[in-house]
């Protein structure tokens, strides 16, 4: 397995290219987000607003711009739709902290906290509405069924990894099952639906698909070793969430079938919640560094990084590229 990734150049790799490359689309993008997540009921919009204000970096709407500039497609119909993409990943972020019990947010506090259980899933019930209205607005019925098709996806994986909290059991193979569904899919599907709207072929959207799909899943390997190597400002949630839950991470995965019998009596104890105080958290730090899971974590993000640039081969050389190159680059450095 690779444990390089093809660098663009010398310095540390940054989404500045690719923010300087679909600025003007997004300020369009923004608009349409800022004008469709407006209601009569002042709760939608101010619930909305907090999560959609905090401070995210919207790359999957990013991504479905960058991609249209790879394509040169020179219309407007993606500026809806990359906001479709951001109702449907905003709408899955308000249902994840529902679900997860989050605190934090992006280093805020999750809308669940403030507003309540209830209204998070409501708000978020209205959100995924709006992206579906967007999706009907733009007229094609393969958009419609890609974007329909990756919002199934993503609960499935959703309902799949809650089935596996607090699974010592659990193999890499439908770890990685999981993490393909709950985020790659949206990445892939944010950058496939570029293809349809500018009338490219099936080469070309199968091409963005992948290097969706393999930075998606790059992306979240990364999160997943961030939660042992980082604390909450960086992060933007409180170190320890995931082992609080008691997520079978790959690099719990790695580091249980790695341990010894004592080793492994403390990860069973863990992730079925009767050690969670700080010093247990500590305690697994050592055990996922010491076994190399969060090294062998981030190798395999690497290799999924460079699989999303060499699906970017067939396309020409331009700012375009050299963007979403970096951009993929700046995933999975994001560790270090």
């Amino acid at each position: 397995m690779s444990a390089t990734i093809h660098r663009l150049n010398s310095r540390e790799p940054s989404l500045e290219p690719m923010l300087t490359l679909v600025a003007p689309g997004m300020n369009a993008v923004n608009a349409v987000i800022l004008d469709r997540m407006q209601s009569d009921i002042p709760l939608i919009p101010e619930l909305a607003g907090h999560l959609i204000a905090g401070g995210g970096k919207r790359m999957r709407p990013m991504l479905t711009l960058a991609s249209a500039e790879l394509l040169g497609y020179s219309g407007t119909r993606h500026h809806k739709l990359a906001a479709s993409v951001e109702f449907i990943h905003t709408a899955t972020l308000l249902h994840d902290d529902v679900v997860d019990s989050s605190d934090l947010r992006r280093g805020r506090r999750t809308a669940n906290i403030i507003w309540g259980n209830p209204a998070s899933v409501l708000v978020g019930d209205f959100l995924f509405s709006r992206s579906f209205e967007l999706m009907v607005e733009d007229g094609s019925l393969k958009v419609l069924k890609i974007l329909s098709g990756a919002s199934a996806t993503i609960a499935e994986g959703e309902v799949n990894q809650l089935t596996a909290v607090r699974r010592l059991d659990l193999s890499e193979s439908r770890y990685l099952d999981i993490i393909d569904a709950k985020t790659a899919t949206l990445f892939a599907a944010a950058c496939k639906i570029a293809a349809v709207v500018a009338e490219r072929g099936e080469a070309e959207e199968a091409a963005l698909d992948a290097y969706g799909r393999n930075l998606g899943i790059a992306f979240q390997l990364v999160d997943d070793a961030i939660d042992y190597v980082s604390d909450a400002s960086t992060m933007g949630k409180d170190a320890g969430d995931d082992f609080r839950e008691g997520k079978m991470t790959l690099p719990v995965i790695l580091a249980y079938a790695r341990g010894t019998d004592e080793e492994r009596a403390f990860w069973k104890a863990a992730v079925t919640g009767h050690r969670n105080s700080d010093d247990d958290f500590a305690e697994a730090i050592r055990l996922v560094r010491a076994s190399r899971a969060v090294d062998d974590t981030l190798a395999r993000a690497r290799h999924y990084g460079q699989r999303a640039i060499d699906a970017l081969g067939g396309f020409a050389s331009g700012k375009a590229k050299d963007a979403m190159v970096e951009a993929v680059e700046f995933a999975v450095a994001r560790a270090f």
